[in-house]
């Protein structure tokens, strides 16, 4: 099979194809024991659970959740990076936000992880954006929780498809977006925009249209091995998190064989952010400040706040609330460290850097969410 040569299909576009699709959702088995790449903290209850989005998917999560609890408390919903599962980074989020004092819920998005939906790897800006909006619906009915209190976080590829939420669903009072990519941005436009031209993407579409017939699951990302000498740093870091024990996931895409080429056309040509200047709510973006995407977060804050920025040609108004947007730069980190908090040597060894600023985005929530 020849590899596909397209500028971005997904976060994580570093593969060729892969057209094995074996695994079979059709009866949702939850793995039971504890299986994360971060140890349960002793302070959180947890448990599995499992809720229904707007297009009869039904979506795996992890519930966590601070110990007896006495009356309602705000919540978060949490998912990212694109092409990993919640026992990566956004589980590792939810718990800690738990250990603060919030119902924290770390989903696995439609098509997968251990949530349904078939053909496996499939992803839509349509359907991604929908199950954040879910999530919110399955905090809203816990007796736990109070539902005029409810965030979400959003990592990496996920931190663009949570602005994307927040411009859509009103119920959700404040965003912390984290290390994000814009999938729609990088998708159509190629890592640093150096495919933004109409000859790149017309080569790109011509390469889709065909694989529609003769390679429809194709696959495309995860993250390469053996890492090439020559890789870029953040290929390398990519590689150090996801193929090591410091973040290996078995159900993880980018840990393994990535997601479906076609499940990534609609990102190519659509656009999130469109009417981001127009969210009244909180938003915190952070991002490292030696992040390759931190490009992708400084001008989603920019046009947010100011209706226009650098990459977007759509152009408007400034934002009616910009008082409750922040941009929040964290010093010496890569992308990659936002994900676990970085550590000093290779592969999850020597010590950790600790750089999740986890005070910063507790005091977020508990600004926005009281």
């Amino acid at each position: 099979m020849k590899k596909t040569i397209i500028p971005v299909l997904a976060a994580l576009s570093l593969l060729g194809c892969n057209q094995n699709q074996e695994q079979n959702m059709s009866t949702m088995t939850l793995t039971q024991e504890w299986d994360k790449t971060f140890a349960l903290s002793e302070k959180v209850n947890h448990r599995k659970v499992t809720f229904d989005n707007q297009f009869g998917l039904t979506l795996a999560a992890d519930l966590y959740a601070p110990k007896d609890v006495a009356a309602k408390l705000p919540a978060i919903a949490v998912s990212g990076p694109f092409g990993a599962s919640k026992e990566q980074s956004s589980g590792l989020y939810a718990m800690n936000m738990a250990e603060r004092g919030f119902v924290a819920l770390a989903f696995d998005p439609s098509y997968t992880g251990e949530s349904s939906g078939e053909p496996r790897g499939t992803t839509s800006p349509d359907i991604n954006t929908e199950d954040f909006m879910a999530a919110v619906d399955f905090l809203s009915r816990l007796d736990e929780v109070d539902p005029q209190r409810i965030g979400i976080i959003g990592i990496c590829g996920w931190g663009g498809i949570g602005l994307n939420a927040a411009a859509a669903d009103t119920r959700i009072k404040a965003s912390a977006i984290v290390t994000m990519y814009d999938m729609t941005r990088n998708s159509g436009n190629g890592y640093f925009d150096a495919s933004d031209n109409e000859e790149a993407r017309h080569a790109m579409r011509e390469t889709l249209s065909g694989l529609r017939l003769s390679d429809p699951m194709a696959m495309t990302g995860g993250v390469v091995d053996p890492l090439p000498e020559d890789a870029p740093q953040f290929v390398k870091d990519y590689h150090d998190y996801y193929k090591s024990p410091r973040g290996y996931h078995s159900r993880s895409g980018n840990s393994n064989d990535g997601g479906r080429v076609i499940g990534t056309q609609a990102y190519n040509n659509a656009r999130f952010l469109y009417y981001a200047n127009e969210i009244r709510s909180a938003v915190l973006i952070i991002h490292g400040e030696k992040a390759h995407s931190r490009y992708m977060g400084e001008a989603a804050y920019h046009y947010m706040v100011e209706g226009k920025a650098d990459g977007y040609n759509f152009v408007g108004k400034p934002n009616p609330v910009p008082e409750n947007k922040e941009l929040y730069i964290v010093p010496g980190a890569s992308h990659c460290d936002l994900y676990d908090g970085g550590w000093t040597g290779p592969e999850g060894s020597g010590e950790p850097k600790n750089l999740i600023p986890f005070d910063k985005i507790e005091g977020f929530f508990n600004t926005y969410l009281k």
